[in-house]
């Protein structure tokens, strides 16, 4: 709907909503740039303190998406009128709980009564202007790594209708409760560990998106139209967590990957032989996902080994190619 709208010329936005990216960048200083995103949702797990947990991890992603850290934050609140509110303090400590790590301050918030409980973050970070990472920028060579397992959105489908293994449970908010921080810090370090504010980083980062409710192939989608190449994902390298199988051939099939998988399925090519659970994996809705990173591939072994020092597991899942049709071929084995 914002596509809709008169475009506002300010030269300061590096980053608008042109091309679907995971936050607004906008330039206050030759040297500094504010990172602003904005996510809530309702309760995808049972325990206050986590649902809380998750909200805050699944805010601060975009900001980490961007290549930027965190800096201050606003709690979004919809909560019914005659809820216990131990409830919603219990959420909000999880949440703060998450935005500490980040080390990112909790400044306020705002909050209306409503019968579906709802919560997460407006969350405000910092940038140098040169050095942010949209979603356009992958460069046709480029490999491409993804930073955490697919499932949670068939997971938590399950958990929601009480079938699911305290395994997979543990895996999910596991998932879900990890910040991409330490994935950020490493592809945006340089020599003299400046992060976020690094003119001269260490890899050869050209494009980094998070994976989030539109599934690895509609984030992968976006990455490939605003960069004008293709993509190519070998699924035999696709992590996935455990129990996300076994959930799909229990039909535990989220509203949202089935709109995912309707409207961006067209621009795919598989393999012959590619079962039908792996194909839905690719569109599976996440919550806190990890990172996509379209890198030189030269830096790429040398990144993953220094994310992997970091506790951060890298996958390389595909390279990106020149534009071409289908946008994306999703092939059977490496």
């Amino acid at each position: 709907m914002l596509g809709k709208l008169a475009r506002q010329q300010d030269p300061n936005v590096l980053v608008g909503f042109d091309f679907a990216d995971d936050a607004g960048v906008y330039q206050i200083a030759p040297d500094t740039a504010l990172v602003q995103t904005v996510d809530f949702f309702t309760p995808i797990v049972d325990d206050p303190y986590t649902f809380g947990q998750i909200a805050a991890t699944n805010a601060l992603s975009d900001v980490y998406a961007m290549g930027g850290r965190p800096l201050s934050s606003l709690a979004l609140v919809c909560f019914p009128e005659k809820a216990d509110l131990d409830v919603l303090e219990r959420i909000l400590a999880g949440g703060l709980s998450k935005m500490v790590e980040a080390g990112c301050t909790v400044i306020g918030g705002h909050s209306i009564r409503d019968e579906e409980m709802k919560f997460g973050y407006s969350v405000t970070g910092i940038i140098h202007p040169q050095r942010v990472l949209a979603n356009r920028g992958a460069r046709s060579g480029d490999a491409l790594l993804l930073t955490k397992a697919l499932g949670t959105g068939v997971i938590s489908t399950a958990i929601k209708r009480g079938t699911a293994e305290p395994a997979w449970i543990d895996a999910a908010v596991r998932s879900m409760t990890t910040l991409n921080k330490s994935a950020t810090e490493v592809i945006t370090q340089d020599s003299r560990g400046a992060g976020a504010l690094a003119r001269d980083p260490t890899f050869a980062v050209h494009a980094l998106t998070d994976i989030t409710g539109f599934g690895l192939i509609g984030h992968a989608r976006e990455m490939a139209l605003a960069s004008g190449v293709s993509l190519r994902l070998h699924v035999s390298a696709v992590p996935l967590l455990a129990g996300a199988l076994e959930c799909v051939h229990a039909g535990y099939i989220p509203g949202g990957l089935k709109a995912n998988r309707e409207f961006a399925e067209c621009v795919v090519r598989y393999d012959d032989g590619i079962p039908d659970d792996l194909r839905t994996m690719l569109f599976d809705p996440q919550t806190a996902g990890g990172l996509l990173i379209s890198v030189a591939s030269q830096d790429a072994a040398d990144l993953q080994r220094a994310l992997a020092a970091a506790g951060v597991t890298a996958a390389r899942i595909g390279e990106v190619l020149p534009s071409a049709k289908p946008l994306i071929q999703v092939k059977s084995g490496r």
